[in-house]
């Protein structure tokens, strides 16, 4: 089926055409005319699908044309790269129309957003912290809201958000249509989505519990004490062309670029605490080859439009089997093959055991050739029905249990 047949106006058609779209992808497909029919939906869909033109594109469509009245659609993004990104989106598809789009996200000045909010801005995508500023000094109002999206609405949940998102909602008028989007449906979204929309439709297109089949992903356990040591040496050993590494805290990630740096890495550093022009930077410079290694904590894990990553690292193990799927899931990406390493020590056994068996697999350990390994137990044997890295037995000094002795996941 083809965009002009989903009932999209003939603005958004040529805004498509512009875009170079020919087919809808599925969420498109089946979230378009929800949308315009004016029904709430719930979806969830993976990075690279398609998302943000399944619900921009009927939401420009339903606008039609610029009203001075205040902001007609609101989007809610986790992040301020998120929400940047999206409303450049929403730009090139209204790129025929005299709509009017705008940006609000914190770590910058007020000055260019309270211009264009009282210019009039038809759609508003926004990070819930500045824009409860906003309602606070006056600056914006919500009673003219048609079009609500929540977006990664079970990441707003994990950094905290949901009570301002409660606060915000509670500022829109009662009937609008809302969207919502979100890889999981954890207790909390759920009351969310009793709360907040009315007889949603639901729409699940490719939800992954397991790795993409083009990423290759192993796991490399040591003690905690070689770490560091352990990611320098992948590093060197590895042909790469670009690698993100995740850390768990914004701390961690500077320690890791520092160490990086050090060892004349070219690196970027992209977390919360950095300010939007260094976050900008990061991006930009890593997009461009300016830097062969991005550091980032999982603000880098969903969304963001990264291209041509060749290795992803996980420095520290993911808490949540969710978060694996999508750190590794930023290689891989537009049917390229991707590698990805998880460092795994003592304390990460349980977090790796929830993820196998989020994922219904076990994860390969690798131990790296002329790397000098320290003693620790997740060299042992696994006991009969104990999770993968739990202690067992060592024999005759060499290790069992499955460990694939190689050279550091070269490329060939």
């Amino acid at each position: 089926m083809s965009f002009a047949a989903l009932g999209l106006s003939e603005k958004m058609l040529e805004g498509v055409r512009a875009m170079g779209y020919t087919d809808p992808t599925p969420i498109q497909l089946r979230a378009i005319p929800l949308v315009l029919s004016g029904k709430d939906v719930i979806g969830s869909a993976q990075t690279g699908t398609g998302k943000t033109a399944a619900f921009a594109l009927p939401i420009l469509s339903k606008l039609g044309s610029h009203n001075p009245v205040g902001p007609r659609a609101l989007i809610l993004e986790p992040t301020r790269e998120l929400a940047a990104q999206v409303e450049t989106a929403i730009r090139d598809y209204s790129r025929f129309t005299d709509l009017k789009t705008t940006v609000v996200f914190g770590g910058v000045g007020y000055g260019k957003q309270n211009d264009e909010l009282k210019a009039g801005a038809d759609i508003v995508a926004a990070t819930p912290g500045r824009l409860l500023d906003h309602l606070e000094q006056g600056t914006l109002k919500l009673d003219k809201v048609e079009f609500l999206v929540l977006d990664e609405a079970d990441r707003m949940l994990d950094m905290g958000f949901l009570p301002d998102v409660r606060r915000l909602v509670e500022q829109c008028p009662r009937k609008r249509h809302t969207a919502l989007f979100s890889a999981t449906i954890p207790p909390q979204i759920e009351t969310l989505i009793q709360w907040a929309m009315h007889n949603p439709e639901t729409i699940e297109i490719g939800a992954r519990r397991s790795p993409a089949e083009n990423v290759k992903h192993v796991i490399y356990p040591v003690s905690d004490t070689q770490k560091t040591d352990l990611l320098l040496a992948l590093l060197e050993s590895v042909n790469y062309d670009s690698v993100i590494i995740f850390c768990r805290t914004k701390h961690g990630a500077d320690r890791v670029a520092t160490t990086l740096k050090r060892a004349n890495h070219a690196v970027a550093v992209l977390h919360s605490n950095r300010t939007q022009k260094e976050r900008e930077q990061a991006l930009e410079g890593f997009r461009e080859g300016k830097f062969e290694v991005l550091v980032a904590t999982d603000i880098a894990a969903r969304g963001l439009d990264i291209a041509d990553v060749s290795h992803v690292i996980n420095y520290d193990v993911p808490q949540h089997p969710e978060d694996y799927i999508h750190r590794i899931g930023r290689t891989g990406r537009a049917e390229a093959t991707g590698d990805a390493f998880t460092i795994m020590i003592a304390e990460d056994a349980p977090h790796v055991f929830a993820i196998e068996r989020f994922i219904s697999q076990k994860i390969p350990r690798v131990k790296m050739e002329k790397f000098e390994y320290r003693y620790t137990a997740l060299f042992e044997e696994p006991k009969a029905g104990a999770p993968a890295g739990f202690p067992g037995k060592v024999r005759g000094g060499r290790v069992h249990g499955g460990y694939h002795f190689a050279p550091g996941g070269r490329r060939r």
